[in-house]
């Protein structure tokens, strides 16, 4: 395991690239068998419920609401997605999407969790939370039609800000659409093909998280195995040292 860590430190930008776009491909060749797998089905959007900890956060968001608005009282401060990751350049390239993290699959963002300690607790408790952020979109901001690479995580979304006009600030996922309502939740499976909108004059933050999909044995033990090589790729590590350098420079 160690010298699999240091083959993939050791790689340049564009090696890097070719690492992460084989392994995505491999993984996308498997999806078939998550999607046979899987305990709660394969379709685009679940119902939170499905999920017991959902419950929980859902009761507790004013309190992480609370610790967005001192957040967004520093917006200036709060790093472009696409400065995090590199990776989400095809993606987004604005300044219109900011991201405030706390998890990536295991890496922790330690300032950013003591300045947000109810939400650091709260999302700690969830079982196989995997990835962490405040997601914040700026008036106006369209994300464009993309997929995410790994059928075995699925995305969670809890509304924290939304603009009054909420109907249009939506998201589409595959050929179904929904809208954010501040307090609920929401749950898909960002390997279909997705897009969201921000067609309003007001920020939307939402708590985002990838979490552990339910599989059945053996495929379950297959994916922890993945989400391992996940967490030790250049496409994690590069986020994690950008970030570090953000909260260095921030702290100056």
């Amino acid at each position: 395991m160690a010298s699999i860590r240091k083959f993939l430190s050791e790689l340049n930008a564009k090696q890097r690239q070719i690492v992460i776009a084989q392994g995505e491909n491999v993984v996308r060749r498997l999806e078939f068998l998550y999607a046979q797998s899987s305990i709660i089905g394969d379709k685009t959007f679940f119902d939170p419920k499905e999920f017991a900890w959902t419950a929980e956060i859902e009761s507790n968001w004013k309190i992480i609401r609370q610790e967005v608005d001192q957040i967004l009282n520093k917006l200036e401060t709060v790093p472009n997605f696409q400065d995090v990751s590199p990776d989400q350049y095809d993606v987004t390239n604005d300044d219109r999407w900011k991201t405030y993290f706390f998890y990536a699959y295991g890496l922790k963002a330690e300032k950013n969790c003591e300045r947000c300690p109810e939400t650091t607790r709260l999302i700690e408790q969830i079982p196989g939370m995997k990835t962490a952020f405040f997601s914040i979109l700026l008036p106006h901001k369209h994300i464009p039609d993309h997929r995410g690479p790994h059928k075995g995580v699925l995305r969670y979304l809890l509304g924290l800000k939304v603009p009054k006009e909420k109907e249009k600030c939506q998201i589409r996922v595959g050929n179904d659409y929904q809208y954010w309502e501040e307090g609920k939740s929401m749950m898909f499976d960002d390997t279909f093909p997705h897009e969201v909108w921000n067609d309003t004059d007001e920020i939307r933050v939402v708590l985002f998280l990838d979490i552990v999909r339910p599989l059945r044995f053996p495929v379950s033990l297959l994916n922890f195995f993945f989400i391992w090589l996940i967490s030790i790729s250049p496409y994690v590590r590069t986020g994690k040292k950008r970030l570090d350098d953000w909260e260095k420079n921030l702290n100056c």
